[in-house]
């Protein structure tokens, strides 16, 4: 490391800190604020606002999207992008901490703003709105969001400090059943029962999950099961995930889960529509140089980092970051903002990323992007690597 980047380190490690009371301040607002996919009008406001108060040129909204944002400081090469997110849970408001990544972004953005005169290169902070199934991410990457961009990162809460996590690739599926309705008691022969398609969907989709990968997955909710119980439901519908390690692997489950989708349709004799919502989220390439850079610089502020091999595949989640990663090097670390076992999309998660575990990720968080996209700006080598370990990544998984 250059003498250079390492002066560049303390002094952005102190930036942060300086800005402590500020940036816990934004983070508990948005906690208390929450806002679900495509409407976090406020939590998006706030955070480019903050932005703004430190020197970056905002442009809100942003590719397209109400609630997305784009801040730019700097100019040239290296062009590294940290990407926040801000949107909440139906029910359980911030279960999965995205508080606590919008500040740590922000944070790192802000400890930066005054080192760029002597980096060089540029600073993108994005706003991306929905990754709680809106895959705002992918909607913006195809607008043009990561054009240029050599290096994309933000930093998740979790229960543990990982350079790296397990990422599933996601498809997100609506299924409807049309039946008839018809007295349940006086005229059953003359109804369709749209429930009972879906319900023998959902059991066969149990009994398929006894044959499946230990890293894929199905689950869904009925959102709509009938009106009445004295009238035969001629409307049934529910939401389903389905998730596998690769994309390869998601297309193949997702046509056995279609097939007791169909199953269903044909023993009740309803009509079923089907629908896939949204874009499909990728399985996540972490781009090992830039982690491990990464690794190191959370290290130095007294965490203790959790190998990934150490963690269960069955232990995984999906993000549009997924997507993200197969565009540009990237990585998306977690860092603890509650103890081991609590698990996120929870109301229990929820109360820590609001409280003072939640803060310290903040803080914590904020600085270790913030030296990660110094050593990015001021070691080429390192992006010479990265570039190369994107490529290798590629390759392989072409072939």
């Amino acid at each position: 490391m250059s003498n250079n980047v390492e002066r560049w380190k303390e002094r952005g490690c102190a930036a942060v800190e300086s800005r402590r009371a500020q940036l816990i301040e934004l983070s508990v607002r948005i906690h208390d604020c929450p806002e679900l996919k495509f409407e976090e009008h406020r939590s998006s406001a706030w955070l480019a606002e903050y932005l703004e108060s430190v020197g970056f040129t905002v442009e809100r909204p942003a590719y397209g999207l109400a609630t997305a944002f784009a801040a730019r400081k700097g100019s040239g090469r290296p062009r590294v992008a940290i990407l926040c997110e801000y949107d909440a849970l139906p029910g359980i408001g911030h279960g999965c901490g995205h508080n606590i990544i919008a500040t740590a972004g922000v944070g790192a953005a802000a400890a930066l703003a005054e080192l760029m005169p002597e980096t060089g290169g540029t600073l993108v902070v994005l706003g991306t709105p929905a990754e709680e199934g809106g895959g705002g991410k992918i909607l913006m990457a195809r607008r043009g969001a990561f054009e240029a961009v050599d290096a994309a990162m933000m930093v998740h809460p979790a229960g543990m400090d990982l350079a790296a996590m397990h990422v599933l690739a996601l498809s997100l599926v609506e299924v409807e059943y049309r039946g008839r309705a018809a007295h349940a008691s006086a005229f059953p022969h003359r109804g369709i029962n749209a429930l009972d398609a879906l319900v023998t969907a959902y059991n066969a989709i149990a009994q398929l999950r006894q044959h499946i990968r230990a890293t894929e997955r199905i689950h869904g909710i009925i959102t709509d099961g009938g009106q009445a119980p004295n009238v035969v439901p001629e409307r049934a519908a529910g939401v389903f995930c389905i998730r596998a390690a690769t994309e390869p692997q998601l297309a193949r489950l997702k046509q056995r889960v279609l097939a007791c989708f169909h199953a269903g349709a044909q023993a009740a004799g309803a009509q079923l529509n089907l629908r896939t919502i949204g874009d499909d989220y990728s399985d996540l390439w972490t781009n090992a140089p830039l982690a491990a850079a990464y690794a190191a610089n959370l290290a130095r502020l007294g965490r203790t980092l959790v190998d990934i091999a150490d963690v269960p595949p069955a232990i995984a989640g999906s993000t549009d970051m997924g997507n993200v990663s197969k565009l540009v090097p990237a990585i998306h670390p977690m860092i603890a903002a509650a103890p081991a076992g609590v698990p996120l999309h929870s109301v229990d998660f929820a109360r820590y990323a609001g409280a003072e575990e939640g803060h310290r990720a903040v803080i914590d968080g904020a600085t270790a992007l913030a030296m990660t996209a110094l050593d990015v700006l001021g070691n080429p080598d390192l992006v010479t690597a990265m570039q190369a370990a994107f490529a290798e990544t590629a390759a392989r998984n072409e072939s």
